[in-house]
């Protein structure tokens, strides 16, 4: 079989997501030969959707947050992909489940930039950069994958299944409160369906900001005012179906719905 150029493997990927064909696990010949081809398909991916429509990049998702997911895709730190403008969703979003392969959910706080954040060398300089923390609920598509063949390439490649976000009301006096150790509830028609607290994200949600800015910073790409960041995820993702009703609550930070049609 002919080996695929880097370009051509991400305009395969993209049409995967765009068809929403359903991969178990990436084919063999779409696969990236290291994490960094995997980030180099990551962009051009964001180049191609970026040019389609689904708007300017607004932001950046954080994954693999946790010892347990980066052990099992064999990597020692989370990865990112892209956020795209005419995804953000703000409060409450209505969604149908038939525009998706298999849609998931995540339980996050949200970060708004207030300032450009070209590095962060330490906890207390992004901090400075934040202008507003919420809740969230984090869109995935991941075309049914089975998560014991996952691994960070084939993520990273798929723009690490961003689908869009659900921003809850910002809440800009938030210095007050302790976001490692708020404590968020997702719930689906009214149940609760997992706990979690800011502190199970690398700590501290601002652990993952620090990474995510010197990691932008290195790829030539920094972090900009107004850039939202999807700090990863309190609860494990789950799969809502036509008819749920989701919540995120974040103790301090207010809450975030989704009606799934």
């Amino acid at each position: 079989m002919a080996t695929l150029e880097t370009q051509q493997k991400a305009e395969r990927i993209v049409d995967l997501f765009r068809s929403r064909q359903p991969v178990e696990i990436l084919p063999a010949e779409l696969y990236p030969a290291s994490l960094e081809e995997a980030y180099a398909i990551r962009r051009i991916f964001q180049e191609i959707e970026v040019a389609s429509g689904r708007g300017a990049v607004a932001g950046y998702k954080i994954g693999l947050t946790t010892p347990v997911m980066q052990q099992l895709c064999g990597v020692n730190e989370p990865c990112y992909g892209a956020i795209f403008a005419a995804e953000v969703h703000h409060h409450r979003a209505e969604l149908a489940a038939g525009d998706y392969r298999r849609l998931g959910v995540e339980t996050e706080i949200a970060l708004r930039l207030g300032e450009d954040l070209p590095q962060a060398d330490r906890r207390e300089r992004a901090a400075a950069a934040v202008e507003g923390c919420m809740a969230a609920i984090e869109l995935i598509e991941d075309l049914g994958h089975d998560y014991k063949q996952l691994d960070a390439a084939a993520l990273v490649a798929g723009n690490v299944w961003n689908a869009g976000v659900v921003l809850g009301m910002p809440v800009r006096e938030w210095t007050a409160l302790d976001l490692a150790r708020a404590a968020a509830r997702l719930s689906i028609n009214g149940r609760t369906i997992g706990y979690g607290t800011g502190g199970d994200v690398m700590g501290h949600p601002l652990n993952a900001l620090v990474w995510l800015a010197n990691k932008l910073a290195e790829a030539g790409t920094p972090l900009r005012r107004g850039m939202i960041v999807m700090t990863g995820s309190m609860v494990p993702i789950k799969y809502p179906v036509a008819g749920d009703r989701v919540r995120v609550e974040i103790d301090g930070f207010g809450a975030a719905e989704l009606a799934v049609t």
